[in-house]
């Protein structure tokens, strides 16, 4: 069942457009990852044998999806072996019902937040407010983006978008207490400090998201570089978990393999600064009330797709969105969803059922630099012409490109026709060309496929001519 929050994004197309004309915000960009992508480039050549811990990755994310039904299973029974309880919810809006209840149930009108792309997917924090209830993000990038109103833009960044200056007159406008803060990073680090710590003493009830689950402990763990998730997952009196259904790990002995991969190819980081691990509760230790609400939102359907499945294999690093040429003029807000560049490319339509963002997948190119970087070998190229198929068998294309290929493939599939349709083409292009290029906009759809690509001139001379004269 799909159960993905739909927004009213323009369409990646429309949105990349308007992106691309904020030159500050590509200059973001591109400092940013670039940087991130050197950082990882060095860590990675650190380890010999990291093709073969990729592939261990790989196999234990594709063998967990295979069975995924009964390592659900197990899951549960150790949440609750450990004293722990277990929510289902098929979509969004339960799992927002859900997190409402419990959070009420405590009679808490306030909750502190660990950074979560699950809560941010089912629009959590809006569910929240229109419920009364006031949350807190304690991610320092998440705490930007909840100030300025604004919608995360990386998975692993998400105020990648702003820079330091941006950021000071956020704080100056929006954080009680940081009216004099300058754009020095420890000074904006600490005003964020100040606003958070009185919070994380203050509040009964936290809620994460969950990086992954040990099916065979019950352990449930988060990895971020600030220490503000360790706060939030031991200081509250009750501890709300939520997790996608798909962060599951067989054995605890999975989760080393994933942890050698994901601080090297996310921060380029030998090892996570701060790793929360907590199976169910401890008495007189940390939260005494631990509840796990685990999410379909669409992830049965992917499931299904022989081909599509492997989107679910993601281990949320951000390499492929480092290493996307696509992402970096564009930026993360147009794709419209929580997950962008190539991942959210081949994930978001496909937890949506192709019903919306059907665009996404031609967002990325197949130039196949994500495949390279992923650190589980997500072959996102080969997903991106398994979706693009899909949407046009089910949907169909525009009448004017079912009409081209149609000539196409009758001129193609014929000889005659096709050395009739060359001589026609390079009679055609020479007044149209210049330096080996053809310049001048061609009209119709052509039009809109040539923008964005260099078309070279026509030879003048065919491959068949050309064997035939020097044979």
């Amino acid at each position: 069942m799909s159960g993905l929050i739909v927004d009213h994004h323009p369409g990646f197309t429309q949105a990349a457009h308007e992106d691309l004309a904020d030159a500050q915000m590509r200059r973001n960009l591109r400092k940013a990852t670039t940087a991130i992508r050197a950082k990882r480039a060095n860590v990675v050549s650190e380890v010999d044998d990291w093709e073969a811990i990729r592939e261990r990755g790989r196999r234990i994310k594709a063998a967990t999806m295979a069975d995924l039904d009964q390592h659900l299973l197990t899951l549960e029974a150790s949440v609750q072996a450990a004293g722990g309880t277990v929510h289902w919810a098929c979509d969004g809006a339960e799992a927002n019902r859900i997190v409402i209840d419990l959070v009420k149930a405590e009679g808490s009108d306030e909750v502190i937040k660990v950074k979560s792309m699950a809560t941010d997917e089912i629009a959590l924090n809006d569910a929240l407010e229109g419920a009364g209830i006031t949350p807190y993000e304690t991610d320092l990038a998440e705490l930007i983006v909840q100030l300025g109103g604004d919608r995360p833009s990386h998975l692993l960044v998400p105020a990648i978008h702003k820079n330091r200056a941006e950021i000071r007159e956020l704080f100056r406008a929006k954080l009680p207490g940081a009216a004099d803060v300058t754009d020095d990073p420890a000074a904006l680090a600490e005003a964020s400090r100040q606003f958070l710590r009185e919070r994380f003493l203050r509040v009964r009830v936290g809620i994460s998201g969950a990086n992954f689950a040990v099916a065979e402990t019950g352990t449930v763990g988060v990895v971020e570089s600030e220490g503000n998730g360790r706060m939030c997952t031991t200081l509250p009196d009750t501890l709300i978990t939520v997790m996608g259904i798909e962060k599951v790990l067989p054995r605890f002995e999975d989760l080393g393999v994933i942890m050698e991969l994901l601080p090297r190819s996310s921060t380029g980081e030998r090892m996570n600064p701060y790793t929360s691990l907590w199976t169910g509760v401890t008495p007189g230790d940390g939260p005494q009330s631990f509840h796990l609400v685990l999410i379909d939102s669409g992830r049965t359907d992917v499931l299904a797709d022989e081909v599509g499945r492997e989107a679910l294999h993601c281990i949320r690093c951000s390499a492929c969105l480092n290493a996307c040429p696509v992402y970096e003029r564009a930026g993360g807000h147009a794709y419209g969803s929580t997950y962008s560049g190539p991942i959210g490319a081949v994930l978001t339509p496909q937890l949506d059922n192709l019903q919306h963002k059907t665009d996404l997948p031609w967002a990325s190119s197949l130039c196949g630099a994500c495949y390279e970087v992923c650190p589980v070998k997500i072959n996102i190229p080969k997903l991106l012409v398994h979706l693009r198929t899909k949407a046009v068998r089910e949907q169909g294309g525009p009448f004017s490109e079912r009409a081209s290929m149609a000539v196409l493939a009758r001129t193609f599939t014929h000889r005659r026709r096709y050395e009739a349709a060359q001589k026609l083409a390079q009679l055609g292009s020479r007044p149209l060309s210049k330096d080996g290029r053809i310049e001048r906009r061609l009209p119709g759809p052509i039009k809109a496929w040539q923008s964005v690509r260099d078309l070279p001139e026509i030879p003048q001379q065919t491959f068949r001519e050309w064997w035939q004269a020097n044979r």
